[in-house]
């Protein structure tokens, strides 16, 4: 029976959030001619590819009791990095890509050593990130650089056609293979089950021999690279580089990893649940544009709604967990005996 109550806590904030989805494209469906095609569906996840893929390196992050602020802002020098080599070095983009992942692994591993390091806080040191990765930015053009590579136009242009006339993106199969692996790790691995225990109860980890150190500093390694990569699959849409790319997205990232279901204290999420979470997001910028009257503004009012209805959910979960666990001690105490 504990172990049915246990399933039935994880899962919920997934279905919740897998059934919100559900409601709003349905809702759209009915309401908007053209809106139930298979193309408008798949358009959901062209459109969000980046923010995906960000989604999955806060989810590790979140999970694990941190935060990563820093995201936006490295997307935005990932684009700038790798619109400068293309365009002004003329650099092979086979040499483009591995240079802004390490770029982008390198700027994460050094955000989580001074988180791990010296104790300090992730929302202090990643904001610290944020500023500087914005700053990077214009030392490297305070000028738009336009891209112009082959490949990176073939990229843009190019058009997986599937079945029924519809269509994906290569970005969009990037986006799934990301979303994979991160189900798969945080499930499947030693380092994912090492992620959940350090959000449950870092000390705890510590306690139980945990490579705790290693994981947190490999964490932010992680979000590094997806932020990263991120970059580089926004710049197949974009064809340029632009310090003002990713303003606010860190907090987009971080309201759809919440709308999936993630606890921001830590200790509770899942990969999937943010994958639905950012298409609850893209489902709304849909369903305004379908509508036609409504400022782009109203998406983040639903969106701030929305997290404002999950957190409050989380925290009846969490009540809810604790009313379960006391209870369960309560009746394991032994009776006291009788004089």
């Amino acid at each position: 029976m504990k172990k049915k109550s246990l399933i039935t806590q994880r899962s919920l904030s997934l279905f919740v959030t897998l059934g919100l989805f559900v409601v709003m494209f349905g809702a759209g469906s009915l309401s908007f001619i053209g809106f139930f095609t298979l193309q408008n569906f798949l358009n959901l996840f062209m459109n969000t590819t980046y923010l995906m893929i960000l989604g999955v390196g806060m989810t590790f992050v979140i999970i694990s009791g941190g935060i990563d602020l820093s995201v936006g802002s490295l997307l935005s020098l990932a684009t700038m990095v790798a619109s400068s080599l293309l365009t002004k070095s003329h650099w092979n983009p086979s040499l483009v890509i591995p240079t802004v992942l390490a770029m982008g692994i390198a700027f994460g591993l050094f955000q989580g050593f001074l988180i791990q390091k010296f104790n300090l806080q992730p929302f202090i040191i990643t904001l610290a990130g944020l500023y500087l990765g914005r700053g990077l930015c214009y030392v490297v053009s305070i000028d738009t650089i336009a891209i112009d590579n082959r490949f990176w136009h073939h990229m843009a242009n190019v058009q997986i056609n599937l079945f029924a006339n519809s269509y994906i993106s290569p970005s969009v199969i990037i986006a799934v293979l990301v979303v994979i692996a991160g189900i798969f790790v945080s499930r499947s691995t030693k380092f994912g089950r090492t992620v959940f225990a350090i959000g449950g109860n870092e000390q705890s980890a510590v306690l139980m021999g945990l490579p705790v150190a290693r994981t947190k500093m490999f964490i932010y390694m992680v979000s590094g690279f997806c932020s990263a990569l991120a970059g580089i699959v926004f710049t197949f849409t974009t064809l340029s580089g632009y310090s003002l790319n990713g303003v606010g997205m860190e907090l987009d990232t971080i309201a759809t990893v919440v709308i999936g279901g993630t606890l921001l204290t830590g200790g509770m999420g899942s990969v999937l649940g943010t994958m639905f979470g950012v298409l609850v997001y893209g489902t709304i910028q849909v369903l305004i544009v379908f509508q036609g009257t409504l400022n782009s503004w109203w998406t983040r009012i639903t969106i701030g709604f929305l997290v404002f209805v999950f957190v409050l959910l989380q925290r009846a979960l969490r009540a809810r967990k604790s009313g379960t666990s006391s209870a369960t001690q309560s009746r394991a105490e032994p009776l006291p005996r009788r004089s």
